[in-house]
């Protein structure tokens, strides 16, 4: 089948990179433009906005945790059942759980109005960074659907071999909510909400793109009459937990990170944390692209039961994660004065915050990728449990154990180290996890 083709081509760097680097491009795209984002808040609106867009970050995540769950698993699901020939009924359930996600899109659009002015009121901020909060929120939760369905059609775009149009799309909607950013704040004056609407807008873009190109036969995958099948969203959903905790934990260490930020330096410590995690999201999604770009072949091959590819596939993986591992610690490490000052002035007192916090942060460089691949490497290979048990250990177990005991010794620097302390025991039990099931692409 001419569709197939690039899967039945040999595991080689090159024919790997075909497949990851559009997806890598993409994902480092997109966190630029939220870094732009933050660019244009904290420069025309001021630190406050930034911190606010920090504080409404783990909501925004709690919503769309679900879908990440769906969209994950679910590509999983459907690009194994591509591998055993089974294409009809592939389709049929990739239509399913399109629809699936626009539901959970609207029950938790629904949710998030009716529950995020109790949440800020209860974070004890002042009354103007409060306003910024409610203000960015409610706009941003407008285009809910559109995110999820954005969310969804990257992952299937990338599956059915479009991975470059994926690309276009995101840099497209890049370069429109930059635009978007400059218009609305600058010149019609419409402050952070103008954040909230070009962010929507420009994240449109793959989902109005995506139900165009599905609705075309011709392609790899399409939309046809759904079938339900709740096996099918169960297996979505078990392959995905992954995910769905690792957004969800992400969005209450974000909070754990805030409120400890808050009581240790207060509103300036939350600014700074929002730059760090904008220079940790920019060099994770280096990872995360390359874990995605590679996904669908590592579905494929276990579904064809090929375990010399598989082998192939996950050890030039590897080498090629500790390559971008050791890059990024060097770039963060010497670009941080740089990188921190596009965000804040050498003399307001977030800058000092930041330059300390990103040095200290930069070392967690070295295990994230490997952390990464692992929890998506056994997504992809329909292992959801061990894939939460490693997200959710990362995101949560270590980071909680970290957050309370450090911080407790070293005051700020202990906020700061809890990051790379908490990679580097995720990495041991992802180095364990790799052995214990090792058997999956070591057979003969």
């Amino acid at each position: 089948m001419e569709d197939q083709n690039v899967y039945l081509k040999p595991v080689t760097l090159k024919n790997i990179m075909k497949f990851a680097v559009p997806t890598i491009a993409m994902t480092v795209f997109m966190s630029f433009y939220t870094m732009v984002d933050g660019l244009f808040v904290s420069n025309l609106i001021g630190t406050d906005g930034l911190s606010a867009i920090n504080l409404t970050a783990p909501i925004i995540q709690l919503v769309t945790a679900i879908s990440t769950m769906l969209a994950t698993g679910g590509s999983a699901v459907i690009m194994k059942k591509m591998g055993e020939q089974k294409s009809e009924e592939a389709k049929e359930d990739f239509t399913f759980l399109i629809l699936v996600n626009v539901l959970v899109g609207v029950i938790m659009c629904g949710i998030g109005y009716l529950a995020m002015e109790h949440i800020f009121a209860a974070m004890d901020l002042s009354p103007h960074v409060e306003g910024y909060c409610v203000e960015y929120l409610s706009r941003y939760l407008i285009f809910t659907v559109p995110i999820l369905l954005m969310n969804n059609f990257t992952l299937y775009m990338i599956a059915s071999e479009k991975a470059t149009l994926s690309l276009v799309c995101s840099v497209t909607g890049g370069v429109l909510n930059m635009i978007l950013d400059y218009l609305f704040i600058a010149v019609f004056d419409m402050g952070i909400s103008g954040t909230a609407i070009a962010t929507g807008l420009g994240y449109s873009v793959t989902a109005v793109a995506g139900v165009i190109v599905f609705s075309r036969k011709k392609n790899l995958l399409h939309f046809k009459k759904p079938v339900f099948r709740f096996r099918v969203l169960a297996s979505a959903a078990s392959n995905g937990c992954s995910e769905m905790a690792t957004a969800l934990v992400t969005g209450i260490v974000t909070m754990m990170f805030n409120w400890t930020m808050l009581h240790y330096v207060g509103e300036d410590g939350v600014a700074a944390v929002t730059i760090i995690m904008y220079v940790l999201m920019f060099a994770s999604s280096l990872y995360t692209g390359y874990s995605y770009g590679v996904a669908p072949m590592l579905s494929y091959y276990y579904g064809e039961q090929n375990h010399d590819k598989l082998k192939k596939l996950i050890a030039v993986s590897l080498k090629v994660i500790m390559v971008i591992s050791a890059l990024t610690v060097v770039a963060s490490f010497f670009l941080t004065r740089p990188l921190v000052s596009i965000f804040a002035r050498p003399d307001n007192p977030v800058y000092d915050l930041a330059v300390t916090g990103n040095r200290i942060c930069t070392i967690a460089l070295l295990f994230i990728g490997f952390n990464i691949f692992a929890s998506g490497m056994f997504t992809a290979l329909s292992n959801g449990i061990v894939s939460a048990v490693l997200a959710f250990s990362r995101s949560f177990v270590f980071m909680l154990i970290t957050m309370i005991v450090l911080p407790i010794i070293l005051g700020v620097n202990g906020i700061w180290l809890a990051t790379p302390v908490a990679e580097l025991m995720a990495l041991a039990l992802s180095a364990f996890m790799f052995l214990k099931h090792r058997k999956i692409w070591n057979q003969p």
